[in-house]
């Protein structure tokens, strides 16, 4: 079984697959803040005893803290259960929620005002652009895409004065809609962007 995790956003989200892709179990829970307090006790009410052989968590971009509690939970039951472990990207899961093979622009907050956005285009879902984290009036002249997906997509499009936005958090219920190599990454985060936090000089 395949157990897909992400708290990259707002959002708790996790999957649990059988070994052909069937959809076994899901939960998705908009809790802000506390991933720490609710993400292993959401899980193990999901599994209801089974155990995955493989458990794949979202490395991001995204809230820092958020980021860094999944991928340590995700580190800490691969060693547990002897499963393997990899990485997908946030954006892309975002993006792989959009139907169809039209281009779509990822959006997330990515502190002090600015956005992480990504392009994406195709079935499944590839990345046709960088990473890139800029001011919303930036990042609307940077991409291309009509469609707009995220909790950050209604800023962006705003930004842009054109397109559609879908203001959607991740749910790790696409996560294999996402070809091989975008679920296929270190299990680490992908910040995108230096950190508020300074280390004290000597």
């Amino acid at each position: 079984m395949i157990l897909a995790l992400d708290t990259s956003t707002a959002a708790c989200t996790a999957a649990l697959f059988a070994a052909d892709g069937t959809l076994v179990a899901s939960a998705d829970e908009v809790i802000g803040r506390g991933h720490a307090e609710r993400l292993v006790p959401m899980i193990a009410e999901m599994l209801g005893g089974h155990r995955p052989e493989r458990v794949l968590v979202g490395c991001g971009p995204g809230s820092f803290t958020g980021l860094r509690v999944g991928i340590a939970a995700a580190h800490g039951m691969a060693i547990g259960w002897g499963a393997q472990l990899a990485g997908f990207s946030s954006l892309a899961l975002l993006a792989a929620a959009s139907a169809g093979a039209e281009p779509v622009a990822a959006a997330v907050p990515g502190g002090h005002g600015e956005l992480f956005v990504q392009e994406f285009g195709g079935q499944p879902r590839a990345a046709l652009g960088l990473l890139l984290n800029l001011p919303p009036a930036q990042a609307a002249a940077s991409v291309a895409a009509r469609r707009a997906i995220g909790p950050a997509a209604p800023a962006l499009v705003e930004a842009r004065g054109w397109g559609e936005a879908m203001a959607a958090l991740p749910s790790a219920t696409h996560v294999l809609r996402l070809p091989d190599w975008l679920r296929s990454l270190p299990p680490q985060p992908v910040y995108a962007r230096a950190p508020d936090a300074r280390p004290r000089a000597a």
